[in-house]
């Protein structure tokens, strides 16, 4: 086993606690080919690879790596030669013939491969190639993926499309929300026979987990007369596995078919998270860019397809989704205010027998839950009671010291996130409402 230098231990060390930071992972690789130490140097190159396929600087890596893997184990004299299908190309020595001190040669860059080459072109040393012992080489060495769009990697994915059924007065309280979104969305695409708006640009709904925003979507296609398509962008299979730029291709084109057909795209701000924090081995900016040329293309000759966004961090979003023309109206979806809340528990218990309730007192208590919190109280409570009696006092008790209220957090972290980036106005709502929440 080879020693390792303290240096090499310590980018080793590095490398394991980050195991997304290509440069680094990158130094370690440079490193370990100095050392003469190609095969390990190749599994850092290729995992680099994984996570940023058009790097310049590990192709290069790559390259040098292989060929001079293949020097050490091909006979000598024997012409070094492209291994099929491993998707690198032979080198040659750089000008002067640099060597290093391991033996191994400083290459210059991967030279093209020369495309409608016939048999009869090579040269006849070629063929006494050992590919047998070439391909060993590469057992168990992890190969990069590069979406090039264009191949047909298995049957295309389908998307579930439902009829919307609901309208916006279907939607309980929210009733500024309701408003501002019929006029900046519905209303224009409504008007126009679902043509894209005179003034262009896209809707973000965004606001704490649980607050509705689907369900504003959904109530959104159904006063277009659409149907609904809604896709989570931050963990959906569907998307990140494979191949996500066609997924996400797939996504608009499926809406499409379903024409009138709004499609909804939640946690959009995944897909600036994912690349500023290196957290998917896909290609982030590639699917940013996807999705910028999908939504040039919304509206256009009366298609049929709306798009709306959703968002619970919104100051993650790519800067490049924001500008005019894109995605650049940000509309707040607040926590559910006290008469909101009492309706939304009305409405969850209007099923079950209830015992010395006071729904407006229990509205008064939950100031800081969502919607979805205030299910999440009201089916503990009921579990809590069974099918013998009521749900009484005593049951939603206990519910509320199960589950506390989710928004408190949301909304401190976006007092701070905002507090410096509203120089577009974009987050005057939230502002305004929080300053009612600290005077009210």
């Amino acid at each position: 086993m080879n020693q390792d230098t303290p240096l090499i231990r310590s980018l080793r060390a590095a490398v394991e606690a980050s195991p997304e930071d290509v440069p680094l992972r990158l130094h370690l690789a440079e490193l370990l080919l100095d050392a003469g130490r190609g095969d390990e140097a190749v599994t850092h190159i290729a995992a680099a690879l994984q996570r940023v396929p058009n790097s310049v600087q590990a192709r290069t890596m790559m390259a040098r790596a292989v060929a001079g893997q293949r020097g050490t184990d091909s006979a000598p004299g024997r012409p070094r030669t492209n291994q099929p299908g491993s998707g690198f190309h032979a080198v040659t020595p750089a000008p002067g013939g640099q060597h290093r001190q391991d033996g191994t040669a400083r290459f210059s860059r991967p030279v093209p491969a020369v495309p409608n080459r016939r048999a009869g072109d090579e040269p006849t040393e070629r063929h006494n190639f050992n590919w047998l012992a070439a391909e060993g080489q590469f057992v168990g060495v992890p190969q990069p993926f590069v979406d090039s769009g264009t191949a047909p990697l298995g049957e295309p994915i389908r998307f579930d499309v439902e009829m919307a059924k609901l309208r916006l007065s279907d939607v309980i309280g929210m009733a500024e929300v309701k408003r501002r979104l019929d006029a900046l969305f519905v209303a224009p695409r409504r008007s126009r026979g679902g043509t894209r708006p005179t003034v262009g640009g896209g809707v973000v709904l965004y606001g704490p987990p649980g607050v509705g925003k689907t369900f504003l979507a959904r109530a959104a296609a159904g006063e277009l007369g659409a149907r609904f398509l809604a896709v989570n962008l931050a963990d959906g299979p569907e998307i990140w596995t494979g191949s996500p730029e066609r997924n996400l291709r797939e996504v608009f084109t499926e809406a499409r078919r379903a024409a009138p057909c709004l499609l909804f795209l939640d946690e959009v701000d995944s897909l600036g998270h994912k690349r500023k924090q290196g957290g998917n081995p896909s290609n982030p900016r590639g699917m940013v860019n996807t999705l910028l040329a999908e939504l040039e293309g919304v509206g256009r000759d009366g298609d049929g397809l709306f798009v709306l966004a959703g968002s619970s961090n919104p100051w993650d979003m790519d800067p490049v989704l924001r500008r005019p023309g894109r995605l650049d109206r940000m509309l707040l979806v607040a926590p559910p205010d006290q008469p909101a809340r009492e309706a939304i528990l009305h409405h969850l218990l209007r099923e079950h027998r209830l015992a010395g309730i006071n729904l407006r007192e229990l509205a008064k208590r939950t100031e800081e839950y969502s919607a979805a919190d205030l299910a999440g109280v009201c089916e503990i409570a009921v579990e809590r009671a069974g099918a013998g009696r009521p749900v009484g006092q005593r049951d939603f008790e206990a519910a509320l010291a199960e589950l506390r209220g989710s928004t408190a957090g949301w909304l401190s972290i976006a007092r701070n996130a905002t507090a410096f980036a509203n120089a577009d106005g974009s987050y005057d709502d939230l502002h305004l409402y929080l300053k009612r929440r600290r005077t009210g």
